[in-house]
């Protein structure tokens, strides 16, 4: 058996970038190190680079999140970008998306840990929660699925003119010609490559933005949408 990794002391750029929250962000790194490693949510060849690699080329991925928006990360995984981002941006309301019952353990048991109060963990398909969960401005995603369906899980979840922000590697461009098909159906408007984490990551961190109009999801979700929207208003003069 290998002996674990050891985690390495915390980069200089982390004090910078989670400000008073840095004890916090440590904690989460030292989680990742031990319990996710046990748990099989982070392979042990990750620990030596668990800072730059994975926490901090997450955290960056604030600079393109608006103000006070809500949020849902799709396929949380080891809370990642969800934490880090939670950990950066207290105006966030952020729910952790994860159908997997021992991850999902693993997220309650981080946000209760550091104090995430702005931060819900559910369990369960994003294909499954149109209806059960309210729609969000911005849907955020990291190393989950191709972009063409990464978009049909992730899209249906936002509000009318919301924006899904999946942090991807070097064939962001490729993704987004080989998913325009796709996306187009999904009533996405408008797609770009972002870069983010000047100063912070080298390299930086690539993000991938996807804007939809009016109707995410496009006709396909139309009818479910309506549909979830009268089952879940109440009912007049009754119980």
């Amino acid at each position: 058996m290998t002996e674990a990794a050891e985690l390495p002391q915390a980069p200089e750029q982390a004090r910078t970038v989670f400000g008073e929250y840095f004890p916090e962000a440590v904690r989460y790194a030292e989680l990742l190190a031990d319990a996710g490693v046990k748990r099989g949510l982070i392979g042990p060849r990750e620990v030596p680079r668990l800072w730059e690699r994975h926490i901090l080329n997450c955290a960056v991925l604030s600079e393109v999140v608006p103000e006070g928006v809500t949020v849902c990360d799709v396929g949380s995984g080891a809370g990642l970008p969800g934490i880090p981002l939670a950990l950066v941006r207290r105006d966030l309301k952020i729910t952790l998306l994860e159908p997997l019952l021992r991850r999902t353990n693993f997220l309650q048991e981080v946000v209760e840990l550091l104090g995430l109060d702005h931060v819900t963990v559910v369990r369960g398909r994003a294909e499954e929660m149109l209806g059960k969960l309210p729609p969000v401005h911005v849907v955020t995603a990291r190393a989950v699925a191709p972009l063409d369906r990464l978009a049909g899980w992730g899209v249906p979840l936002l509000r009318p003119y919301g924006e899904m922000l999946a942090l991807k590697g070097d064939t962001a461009e490729e993704e987004i010609n080989g998913a325009r098909a796709a996306l187009s159906k999904l009533g996405v408007v408008a797609t770009s490559v972002e870069h983010v984490g000047e100063g912070i990551v080298d390299p930086l961190s690539t993000v991938v933005r996807v804007e939809v109009g009016e109707s995410p999801g496009g006709v396909r979700f139309a009818a479910k949408r309506a549909k979830a929207a009268r089952t879940s208003r109440p009912r007049r003069g009754g119980r």
